[in-house]
């Protein structure tokens, strides 16, 4: 219900293999091809791909050299976001003619809350998806549930292209059937203890009590309550406050000195720079960061407040995150952090571009 007492209506709208889909759109020709999005190098890693690719197994974020294993004609294309952006704009304005309670959760996908429309949520669906496919050239799949959970497993439950609605009066028959990995906060060790002790389904689930799922998970084990029977309170949040932009490269041959890794850094600023820009935000940025991932694949982290947002910092951080370890580096991430706002207020770093 939402705060007026009215039945929650929910649409989750998944754009259907959004990067590699832009990219065949683009290209008619690769219409019936497996096609990829990703680095293309032999180190690098794959974005995502679209249905002709995954039905030789290919997934995202798979390494290159395995994917071509396992499909020597792959296509793999270059990511470009500028693109990908300009077009989840334009997504995000056709959901806007019908709500303006809309929280996205990346370039491809959104909830809307569609609760005080006269319409039939499912009617309002298939009319985004036909404008999607009409005015953008891409296919969506939508989800219609009494709440943001629900919405998004509907969603997927039919893909690709697909609709699938859930009304209050379906949801304890479907909850005893669906799958514990289903759930949302469930990730693969909360499925392999739960798998342990032969819960596979949310039926199982609903046969431990609140205080049983409390002791046996936590505090997530009162959420969990109520997550294997669809219960789920969480409202539609517009205006997501971004936490964080970074940028990182996956080098195709390790980065043996400091000297190679810091002409990284440039173009990783640079990157950077422009990312904050297009952002267009006025959140504070509270901390600058690096990330390093070194060859026997530890990682380490340095983050500082206070010092200015510059490539003379980036630098200083470096050469701390170089220093932890004598080995060659294999990935280098930089990127800010915004304060989280408070009543007091927070101070803004000073961004110096040189």
């Amino acid at each position: 219900m939402t705060s007026e007492g009215i039945e929650r209506k929910i649409l989750h709208i998944d754009m259907d293999c959004f990067y590699a889909a832009i990219e065949v759109r683009d290209r008619p020709s690769l219409r019936s091809e497996p096609v990829a999005v990703g680095g293309r190098s032999a180190r690098g890693v794959l974005t995502t791909c679209n249905y002709e690719a995954r039905k030789f197994g290919i997934h995202s974020a798979m390494p290159n050299f395995m994917a071509m294993r396992k499909c020597p004609h792959l296509v793999v294309l270059p990511v470009r976001f500028e693109a990908y952006r300009t077009e989840s704009k334009r997504i995000r304005a056709i959901m806007a003619d019908y709500s303006d309670k809309i929280e996205p959760l990346s370039l491809d996908e959104a909830y809307i809350d569609v609760s005080h429309s006269d319409r039939s949520p499912i009617d309002i669906a298939h009319d985004i998806k036909r404008r999607i496919r009409r005015e953008i050239g891409l296919a969506a799949s939508a989800g219609v549930a009494p709440n943001k959970m629900l919405a998004k497993i509907a969603s997927d439950w039919q893909k690709p292209d697909g609709l699938f609605a859930l009304t209050q009066s379906d949801i304890p028959d479907f909850m005893r059937q669906l799958s514990v990995s289903k759930i949302w906060g469930i990730g693969k060790k909360t499925e392999e203890k739960l798998r342990a002790k032969n819960i596979m389904t949310c039926g199982d689930l609903q046969s431990f009590s609140s205080l049983e799922l409390s002791h046996l998970f936590g505090k997530f084990g009162a959420d969990l309550y109520d997550l294997c029977r669809g219960i789920d309170n969480r409202p539609v949040v517009s205006n997501r406050i971004r936490k964080s932009v970074s940028v990182e490269r996956t080098f195709q041959t390790n980065l043996e000195t400091l000297e190679a890794c810091s002409e990284k850094v440039e173009s990783l600023f640079q990157e950077l720079e422009e990312d904050l820009f297009r952002l267009k935000s006025d959140s504070k940025i509270s901390k600058l960061f690096i990330k390093m991932k070194f060859s026997d694949f530890s990682r380490t982290t340095v983050e500082r407040a206070g010092l200015p947002i510059s490539l003379a910092s980036a630098q200083e951080l470096l050469r701390e995150a170089f220093g932890r370890k004598a080995l060659p580096v294999r990935l280098i991430g930089l990127g800010v952090r915004f304060a989280i706002r408070s009543n007091r207020g927070s101070q803004q770093l000073e961004f110096n571009f040189h």
